[in-house]
């Protein structure tokens, strides 16, 4: 559909504002690509005073540790088809290997397996194949480009930073899901509710969300120390500690972002039409029922965009994971915190970097498998009659 005249953008306005969003992108996505680049260098080229130097990284590939021009174009190649098949053919393979009502499971699976392979195939298969072929080419087969891929393998071999990872897991995953099944519940009601006080209940709730995490925390972290000594009474001689338990940390994340959560979900279920529910019930469907089986199915896209915002909280939370888990069981963000704390060397400043750079890849894969999802429910939340 064309854009009327008189509603069309002067050629110096279109300019100045994708110019504008050009330099924010810019600006924006700078840092990421600079980790990135810094954390596949030996330290010499990772902290060079020249930018080029730390892009073409000349220490690196005086090491043997680099990419050929092969290499360069093989792994463009495969980049690309592995991003236009996650946005392609992995979505529909999904949907036809999920059996039904289990859809976000399936989405969790194909999203984990397509990471395995992904590593898989770049970091290992390719390697392999190509190391050969370059040692036939002579000159053509030596690295132009310094890369190396060993401050990875020290961080999740000898550091164990896998153990963080795992942590951080199961902290998101059950932040996620206790968010996703309270809010749900409680959103749907207050959007059929009619009563004032439902409102201001989570108004004021809202309210308490507003709080700086170092005050809720203060709270939190003597009750959590003397746990035992207060559980005592009841429990006895063998009463546990909330302190370093993933399950209490859970707890207090899902406290401080339900009253967000259950006010999002709220906005969606009010967009979709009462009609709805009365049709349901009337077919035979109690309130749960029609709750489950006919509301549910057209607010996934409220549910999924929600379950992100949970997911983020969950996975970046610093304040609460590092002072209220112990370091048996700290999650990543904590734990790249204290390579920098406590790590002097170049070496370990870029093993560091490596972990964060590594923190990211799952919010991508994430981002790039619910995408269309995400934009659904950011845009319509769901069907509006």
């Amino acid at each position: 559909m064309s854009t009327p005249k008189a509603m069309q953008q002067s050629f110096a306005l279109r300019f100045s504002s994708g110019a504008f969003l050009a330099f924010w992108c810019l600006i924006a996505a700078f840092p990421i690509f600079w980790i990135a680049v810094m954390s596949f260098k030996s330290p010499v080229d990772a902290f060079a005073a020249s930018p080029w130097d730390v892009i073409t990284g000349p220490a690196t590939r005086a090491n043997g540790d680099g990419l050929s021009i092969l290499d360069i174009v093989v792994g463009l190649v495969v980049l690309y088809f592995a991003i236009r098949w996650a946005f392609t053919r992995l979505p529909g393979l999904v949907r036809q290997y999920c059996p039904p009502g289990m859809i976000v499971l399936g989405w969790v699976i194909g999203a984990i397996a397509y990471g395995i392979l992904f590593v898989l195939v770049f970091f290992t298969l390719m390697p392999l194949i190509l190391g050969p072929i370059n040692s036939l080419l002579g000159p053509l087969g030596s690295p132009i480009l310094g890369l190396t891929t060993e401050h990875y393998v020290a961080v999740w071999g000898e550091n164990e930073f896998y153990r963080n990872f795992l942590n951080s897991m199961l902290v998101t995953a059950g932040v996620v899901t206790v968010s996703l099944t309270v809010g749900t519940l409680a959103g749907y009601g207050l959007a059929r509710s009619g009563s004032d006080l439902a409102f201001w209940l989570l108004i004021l709730a809202l309210i308490f969300r507003a709080l700086p995490h170092s005050v809720l925390v203060a709270g939190y972290l003597p009750v959590f120390i003397n746990s035992s000594e207060i559980l005592a009474p009841i429990f006895g001689e063998g009463a546990p500690t909330l302190y370093g338990q993933p399950w209490a940390v859970i707890a207090v994340l899902v406290a401080i972002n339900q009253p967000f959560t259950i006010w999002m979900l709220r906005s969606f279920f009010q967009n979709i039409p009462a009609e709805l529910d009365e049709a349901a019930r009337v077919d035979g469907c109690s309130h749960f029922q029609a709750f489950r089986r006919v509301i549910m199915p057209v607010m996934w896209p409220g549910v999924i965009t929600t379950g992100l915002f949970s997911f983020l909280l969950g996975y970046n939370d610093f304040l609460v994971t590092s002072l209220l888990l112990d370091a048996q069981n700290q999650t990543m963000v904590p734990a790249i915190a204290g390579y920098f704390n406590r790590e002097t060397t170049t070496t370990d400043q870029v093993e560091a970097v490596a972990a964060a750079v590594s923190i990211t890849a799952p919010l991508f894969l994430l981002v790039m498998i619910f995408q269309r999802q995400i934009v659904s429910g950011l845009t319509a939340g769901a069907v509006k009659g």
